[in-house]
């Protein structure tokens, strides 16, 4: 099962070993929590276990919430710079089935092919953002540019897993930004 990006490490922060953590979940408060084992990208560096957790009061310029993260073995501030920019994952099996069928995990949109409602071929949905105002589907377009695409219903009226593909009825101009 692919592995699923539920946080970044941002930085170090003061000196016992913390580190600044970027929130890429919508479950926090199950993902992190003392005790838990989490996968990294680069994987070498990992797996990390939390030895405690707390807020942090300061937002990306995205938005996302942060929290500082101990792990395991990183006693100071100098252990903890290694884990700079750390991506932390764990296995999509773990994540529980989803209840609404117009929702989905990251990892189920990432390489869908994106389609008009004609099937011409707009791109490959290389990756979800999830930005303030709506979650951002990322298309790889022909010709090596990216193209943000809304992920709600007006535009993305389809998604067909079995199928592996996404249908979208962009407004004119979106893909061309």
């Amino acid at each position: 099962m692919p592995e699923l990006v539920v946080g970044r490490v941002v930085r170090p922060h003061g000196v016992h070993g913390e580190v600044v953590v970027e929130i890429h979940t919508d479950s926090p408060d199950e993902r992190f929590v003392p005790e838990a084992v989490l996968g990294t990208d680069p994987s070498e560096v990992g797996p990390l276990r939390i030895a405690s957790v707390r807020r942090h009061y300061g937002r990306t310029e995205a938005g996302r919430a942060r929290l500082l993260i101990h792990f395991d073995g990183y006693p100071d501030r100098t252990a903890a710079e290694t884990l700079r920019g750390v991506y932390l994952t764990v296995d999509s099996a773990s994540l529980p089935p989803l209840e609404d069928p117009d929702e989905f995990h990251d990892h189920q949109l990432v390489g869908l092919t994106a389609v008009s409602s004609d099937g011409t071929v707009l791109g490959q949905v290389v990756r979800v953002e999830h930005a303030p105002a709506s979650d951002l589907l990322v298309l790889a377009r022909p010709g090596g540019r990216e193209a943000l695409v809304p992920f709600v219903k007006a535009i993305v009226p389809e998604v067909d897993l079995a199928a592996g593909r996404v249908v979208l009825t962009p407004p004119e101009g979106l893909l061309d930004l």
